[in-house]
């Protein structure tokens, strides 16, 4: 069975940067490589840094340092492959396309991982997807507004 604790971080983690950078370099009129490029650069260093922070925090916690080793890779292959399921819209369909496909993507991932710890830990799957999903929607939207903000008024 998946042991869901191995991937919540790193899939929430990718799902919600890829569908910022995606709504918000859109909204900024970016390059189909500079959107793949942004994607690409959290996928690979991003996902680095936050690797490290688990397996240092898990470390810390005092896990076994092969349970950790564990979580620490689960946790970069789940944000990679996340990730470059975001690159490949970028790549395969236009522009606005890709951000909206994107974003109802990450949001139907999140709503999928959501439901899954809400089963977990046998509290309201509609409350922690509800949850989840607005957070998420609220940083797509910023992002979007920054993207805005920068077409606008810094170039």
């Amino acid at each position: 069975m998946l042991k869901i604790t191995r991937i919540s971080f790193g899939g929430t983690a990718a799902i919600v940067t890829s569908m910022a950078l995606m709504a918000g370099l859109e909204s900024a009129n970016a390059a189909k490589a500079t959107e793949v490029s942004a994607l690409l650069i959290a996928a690979v260093a991003d996902n680095l840094t936050d690797s490290l922070s688990v397996h240092l925090y898990q470390e810390s916690e005092g896990l076994e340092r092969r349970e950790a080793f564990v979580g620490t890779l689960a946790n970069f292959a789940t944000r990679l492959i996340v990730c470059i399921s975001f690159v490949l819209m970028v790549l395969l369909f236009e522009r606005r396309t890709a951000a909206v496909g994107g974003v109802v993507w990450g949001l139907s991932l999140l709503g999928v991982l959501s439901y899954m710890l809400a089963r977990q830990r046998n509290v309201s799957a509609l409350s922690e997807v509800a949850k989840h999903v607005g957070v998420a929607a609220v940083i797509v939207f910023v992002s979007k507004i920054i993207g805005q903000w920068i077409t606008a008024y810094a170039l």
